[in-house]
């Protein structure tokens, strides 16, 4: 297993020339760790490299203390008094008043390596807000969990950009946030970026095949399970059928009370999709959708991950849903705005086919060779090998 070290640690032992003295503010999680999982926040608080001044909270908060969709505010960190600026709540870009003072912005925290995952669109933000202001930005790099030699999902259409579709890029990228960031910024016009590049990291690595410990980005993602599912089956979210929140297994699981969970298995799996199979399952969520009601639904296991075209997957979700439910299934969202699947998928198309009785192999035909077209635009911007 390859030895990854992160920018994280990079900075900390070798220090950078172009950050070190500079008085920072820094954009992190709880995923912002070294791998004896100390948090950066602590540990470039304590270093002389640099004068960490401020703190930047994404959703969940810089210590991951919020679920998802909780509106996180401005506040004080306990453990080193530094204030904690929200990033989302009444803003989701750091404001000239927020960053006064400072010379730099680092943004450091472990991104899942999926458009919908917000962590990308603050990193985009604050990216354009240190543009603005003339503050260097600087991403402290980390691996891409899904590893970066797939990619898959049609690219963003930019008329449905939204926090959740943030950039013009595949739904699965393969990018890491550094190489993101470089790519944005040559597209965009604005600095290049400072990128602490890691060490050891490979296109074709897993995170669980780079020595690092995982820690969960997010609340609903416990496992590189569910995180491999998630470009297919967060598009449940866009829809009143429950994507498994309020259970132990979110991403995994999915169904709804009016769904049989033996009719939704074998229709699935009479599709014959590569890389997962289907269990009928029952399940009760605690909180979100149908909370405390019994849901019959399936559980998705993963046989073979590098057979696996999630985004697929959940076309396929969709079209089956759709089918054995057609008077209680419905789209979220739609009436101040587009449904929120549209977001997620970045297009109204793949929607508008389902609605209209369309092959779900006919509605994703055309998105592997828009993905290899990406591979060729993304070149110029990657870092590893």
């Amino acid at each position: 297993m390859p030895f990854v070290n992160t920018g994280l640690t990079t900075l900390l032992e070798r220090g950078h020339a172009q950050l070190d003295r500079l008085r920072v503010g820094l954009i992190t999680n709880q995923t912002g760790v070294d791998r004896r999982l100390r948090s950066n926040i602590d540990l470039l608080h304590a270093s002389d490299r640099m004068a960490l001044r401020a703190l930047f909270g994404p959703e969940h908060g810089v210590r991951g203390e919020a679920q998802a969709g909780e509106t996180v505010g401005a506040t004080e960190d306990a453990r080193t008094g530094l204030p904690v600026h929200s990033l989302y709540g009444q803003t989701r870009a750091p404001t000239k008043d927020m960053v006064a003072g400072l010379d730099a912005l680092i943004f450091d925290l472990q991104d899942i390596g999926v458009r919908y995952a917000t962590y990308a669109s603050t990193m985009l933000a604050a990216q354009e807000s240190a543009a603005s202001a003339r503050l260097m930005f600087a991403v402290l790099d980390r691996p891409n969990p899904l590893g970066g030699a797939h990619i898959e999902g049609a690219p963003l259409d930019p008329a449905f950009t939204s926090f959740v579709g943030a950039y013009p890029v595949p739904v699965r990228h393969g990018l890491t946030l550094g190489e993101l960031a470089r790519l944005a910024a040559a597209e965009r016009g604005w600095p290049a970026p400072v990128v602490v590049p890691m060490e050891g990291w490979s296109r074709a690595s897993w995170y669980d095949e780079t020595s690092l410990v995982w820690v969960q980005p997010t609340p609903n993602l416990p496992t590189l399970d569910a995180l491999t599912l998630y470009p297919g089956t967060c598009l449940i979210e866009g829809t009143n059928v429950s994507e498994g929140r309020g259970t132990t297994r979110p991403f995994e699981l999915l169904g709804a009370p009016w769904i049989d969970p033996y009719d939704l298995a074998y229709q699935l799996e009479a599709r014959r999709l590569p890389g997962v199979l289907a269990r009928p399952a029952w399940f009760t969520p605690t909180f979100s959708k149908h909370a405390g009601e019994l849901c019959g639904g399936v559980q998705l296991h993963i046989t073979d991950r590098a057979a696996l075209h999630a985004t697929e997957v959940g076309i396929h979700l969709l079209h089956v849903l759709r089918s054995i439910g057609p008077e209680s299934f419905a789209w979220h969202g739609g009436a101040d705005g587009p449904p929120f699947l549209d977001l997620l998928i970045g297009s109204d198309a793949p929607r508008r086919a389902l609605e209209a009785g369309a092959d779900p192999d006919a509605v994703v035909a055309d998105w592997r060779a828009r993905a290899a077209a990406f591979e060729e635009r993304r070149r110029p911007y990657l870092l590893y090998d």
